[in-house]
């Protein structure tokens, strides 16, 4: 394995990985976009302040994530993480991309909106699933994160293709529990680092043959 001198970013010495662990900003990244949008979505916040949400989703949960998600590849090769960070960038900036540059400029028939959104989120829901089903070999937190965020998925589609505010109001509330999940991950991930002990717990599960 090549190496350069101790201490460079990017690279390995001695089979130690030398790249600091993306994870924390991206799961910090998600959380916050999550939560805006979430608040939008469950009626806590005016449908108003909804560029605000936006603006977190292109640059905070899109752009930053993304970025993590192609560091991820190089971290110990986590091909969970590098798919979740990457994707979930992509469907941040995809968002962006379909509420300012689609749906306000008219591209979309207006009885057609809602069966167009509900596949969006179809896509990302699968995308959702099977990662999911992933995260039972990794830890607790996981879990949680990605059983809330699966859940929260479902109810937007179910929300958005079938015209029922009431559903994706109920989709809100469970991404506001996602967000804090990922926050807590976030957080974990950077005090457990920095104290160099498990001061926040993952709950790890036990490893299986």
């Amino acid at each position: 394995m090549a190496s350069t001198a101790p201490g460079t970013v990017g690279t390995e010495t001695a089979g130690i990985n030398m790249v600091a662990d993306p994870a924390p900003v991206a799961a910090g990244a998600f959380a916050g976009a999550t939560f805006v949008l979430s608040l939008i979505n469950a009626g806590v916040i005016a449908a108003a302040v909804e560029p605000v949400a936006l603006t977190l989703a292109l640059f905070y949960g899109g752009m930053l994530q993304l970025l993590a998600g192609m560091w991820e590849f190089r971290n110990n090769r986590n091909t969970f993480g590098a798919v979740a960070f990457t994707g979930y960038g992509v469907f941040w900036i995809s968002l962006w991309y379909l509420v300012t540059q689609v749906l306000s400029k008219g591209a979309i028939p207006a009885a057609d909106i809602p069966t167009a959104v509900g596949v969006f989120l179809l896509v990302w829901t699968i995308f959702t699933f099977y990662l999911w089903v992933a995260t039972f070999r990794t830890n607790g937190v996981l879990v949680a994160i990605f059983s809330a965020l699966l859940l929260t998925f479902i109810l937007l589609t179910l929300g958005n293709w079938g015209g029922n505010p009431a559903i994706t109001k109920i989709g809100g509330w469970t991404g506001i529990v996602t967000a804090i999940f990922a926050w807590y991950l976030a957080a974990a991930l950077v005090i457990n680092f920095t104290f160099k002990r498990a001061a926040v717990p993952l709950f790890p599960f036990a490893a299986r043959s």
